[in-house]
């Protein structure tokens, strides 16, 4: 298979680190392509897919495999035509974690080498900006309101520095901001809630079951609607996540649909794979296995 790897040569920490000592025995199997700004690696996997290579691979977190994903979906017959393969090497890799693959570069790399596809369904989402219709896909989560927030506020030195603590400690300054209520509507159930996670797999920052009724291969989205965002009902979600049983004690409402509105009277900001991306209203959708994975 036709390969390049897409990565970002000025990652910080040591993972990324050891991992550009590492990058430069791929030359004599693939081409590389590093990005060079925020956003770049969209642009290069439409490249990669205009110059004809069959296996793009995202090398890096969940926002590095979201750019890619979009990149090759920006081509025509992009998603038809080209297999996606990750190298995780991002703080969370939330979306590594539901595909089971290894943490490390040697196994994660023989992963792509031996090629094993998998159909997944692939979600979107459909919003404005400046009045300008505008469509983003992602393969795993994406959420409104309170965790969105703090998205918005995660300091990128901390996120550098502490990992996935820095979205708690920007979590616990989102808690001190206005909470407005979002409307979620699959046209036949409403819901209202302060914060409304949306997933196409089962994990959510992290490897915590948020979703454990999500099927990438169904073509439903799960949606968890939390009805309050304050301290009392954080601490029943945390309880719920610890047991697993997040449905039954967190608390938590939830829907599964292939397609979901969310309204809200006042600005609230919404993110996709832990990118902040703009502001409701919004409409997710699901398209079918449009995506092709490479898999353990």
């Amino acid at each position: 298979m036709k390969t390049c790897v897409i990565f970002n040569p000025t990652a910080r920490g040591e993972k990324a680190r050891h991992f550009r000592e590492q990058i430069a025995a791929l030359s004599t199997e693939c081409s590389l392509k590093p990005t060079c700004a925020a956003g770049a690696g969209r642009t290069l996997a439409a490249e990669a897919v205009r110059e004809g290579f069959e296996v793009i691979v995202a090398a890096g977190g969940d926002g590095t495999v979201n750019e890619v994903i979009n990149g090759i979906g920006d081509e025509p017959d992009g998603l038809a035509r080209v297999r996606l393969g990750v190298l995780p090497l991002g703080t969370v890799n939330v979306f590594a974690q539901e595909l089971n693959l290894p943490a490390r570069f040697e196994p994660a790399w023989q992963v792509i080498r031996q090629g094993r596809e998998l159909a997944i369904d692939l979600a979107e989402v459909e919003f404005s900006v400046d009045g300008q219709p505008r469509r983003r896909c992602f393969a795993q989560m994406a959420g409104a309101g309170l965790d969105a927030r703090a998205v918005q506020l995660v300091d990128w030195e901390q996120k550098k520095r502490f990992g996935r603590w820095a979205y708690v400690l920007a979590m616990l300054k989102a808690l001190n901001r206005p909470q407005p209520q979002i409307a979620v509507t699959d046209g036949t159930v409403t819901l209202v809630g302060q914060a409304v996670l949306l997933g196409n797999g089962r994990y959510y920052g992290g490897k915590y079951r948020v979703f454990p009724l999500a099927d990438w291969r169904d073509g439903l989205l799960e949606v968890a609607v939390l009805p309050r965002s304050d301290w009392f009902a954080l601490l029943r979600v945390g309880w719920g996540l610890l047991t697993d049983q997040l449905h039954s004690a967190g608390g938590v409402r939830h829907v599964r649909a292939a397609s979901v509105h969310l309204y809200s009277a006042t600005p609230v900001p919404f993110h996709v794979e832990g990118e902040h991306v703009g502001q409701l209203p919004v409409k997710f959708s699901v398209r079918p296995r449009a995506l092709r994975v490479v898999v353990p």
